[in-house]
């Protein structure tokens, strides 16, 4: 394998439960290709999703950045998908994310939407590498890992683009101490 997509989403949130009728769904998705053979990132892609049972709520806003109208703008879900899987092979590239969420929230919203899942079945939870190479006790967000490798953050947190390209440094951490 010679490169990986490394996988971030943003979703629509509340402080607290969702409204009545609404949904947790993507509204970002960053990806970052890594050419694991050069250790360097390739580049950083963002493609914005217009929700369909949700909306951008304040709190969503204060930590993302991302507004309604800016969401409104966003291409439908299905269409995000094809176009991750044409523009960046992911159905038959291997792909990382920080954690599970990522997978687990594709999974939900295109079981619900009817839409084919834009992703191999190779995925790689880049925290739970993390976790064991570092010989931590517990998981440490991305935020946090980046502290530990000695990495900075680079860009806005919780964006999709930029946490996937901040993800993608600790895979290349990784892979720079054998641990990937």
């Amino acid at each position: 394998m010679s490169s990986i997509n490394v996988v971030d989403v943003e979703a629509t949130c509340w402080d607290g439960p969702p409204p009545p009728g609404e949904v947790s769904e993507i509204i970002e998705i960053g990806l970052t290709v890594v050419d694991l053979a050069a250790g360097t990132r390739l580049g950083k892609h963002r493609v914005l999703v217009r929700p369909q049972r949700s909306r951008v709520s304040a709190f969503c806003t204060e930590l993302t950045s991302l507004t309604q109208e800016e969401v409104d703008e966003g291409v439908p879900f299905a269409e995000a998908c094809r176009t991750l899987a044409r523009d960046h092979d992911t159905a038959t590239l291997p792909w990382a994310s920080w954690g599970d969420y990522d997978r687990k929230q594709f999974t939900r919203q295109c079981e619900h939407t009817g839409t084919g899942y834009p992703f191999s079945a190779d995925h790689t939870n880049a925290k739970l590498r993390f976790t064991e190479a570092h010989h931590l006790r517990r998981r440490p967000g991305m935020a946090q890992a980046l502290g530990i490798a000695g990495l900075p953050l680079e860009g806005r947190h919780h964006r999709g683009d930029d946490d996937s390209w901040n993800i993608a440094a600790l895979v290349l951490h990784l892979l720079a101490n054998n641990a990937w």
